[in-house]
């Protein structure tokens, strides 16, 4: 599956910001950031993020996935501290 399928997958499904998504071999890395995560556990964010994927996880063309799921305001602290 294409790293912007799923980035395309995500922006139309949930209200996202952003959207990144990246790809080593069967391993994808996403990074969503959008106000809908304010509030929510780590648990409840990658469920969210699960959901729209969901067939496409199950049918096994999604295999190993990492979430790092942030509001906004999160997001602009991460890129300042780790990037």
């Amino acid at each position: 599956m294409e790293c912007k399928e799923i980035e395309t997958i995500l922006l139309e499904s949930l209200s996202l910001e952003e959207v990144k998504v990246t790809q080593e071999g069967t391993h994808y890395k996403i990074i969503a950031v959008g106000e809908c995560f304010d509030g929510m556990g780590r648990v409840k964010q990658q469920q969210t993020i699960y959901g729209p994927l969901m067939a496409h996880i199950t049918s096994g063309e999604l295999h190993a996935i990492t979430i790092n799921a942030f509001t906004p305001t999160q997001w602009k602290r991460e890129k300042v501290f780790n990037m």
